[in-house]
């Protein structure tokens, strides 16, 4: 896909931010976490709620997941497509999350992930962000086990 006017710089910028905020994910820093996000993030994230409105609502979210990861945290991206231009960027990837259990083994399952960013005078912000599982049509339940 061409965006008409692509910045080329605009895809490093985002890509350093989404590895600047796996880590910040790996390390279950909460703080560094959500220096990603803008206020007015809406974010659409797998679990627990239909959407989340604000950083302060959202903040409260990532506590609650980092929480059920004991483990070391499992973050991490592939195919990841940048897009860009002006002030706004989209992206999306396969993302790869879990933790390993009180037995050492990794739980987790890969998910799609999408955001859209915004450039600030702070630098580029996640405004919009969406997480999910593909799932059975017939059975209704998540499909976990599929691998890119």
């Amino acid at each position: 896909m061409n965006i008409e006017n692509q910045d080329p710089l605009i895809p490093d910028q985002i890509r350093t931010l989404l590895e600047n905020w796996s880590l910040a994910v790996r390390n279950k820093d909460l703080d560094a976490i959500m220096a990603a996000y803008h206020p007015d993030v809406v974010a659409f994230d797998a679990i627990i709620e239909l959407q989340f409105k604000g950083r302060d609502a959202y903040s409260k979210h990532w506590a609650h997941c980092l929480n059920l990861c004991p483990g070391e945290m499992l973050f991490e991206q592939r195919d990841l497509v940048v897009q860009g231009a002006g002030n706004v960027a989209f992206a999306h990837w396969l993302n790869h999350c879990g933790a390993t259990d009180a037995n050492g083994v990794i739980q987790g399952s890969w998910m799609r992930g999408s955001a859209g960013y915004l450039r600030t005078p702070d630098g580029w912000k996640i405004v919009h962000e969406h997480f999910s599982a593909p799932f059975d049509m017939a059975s209704g339940k998540a499909l976990f086990d599929l691998q890119p």
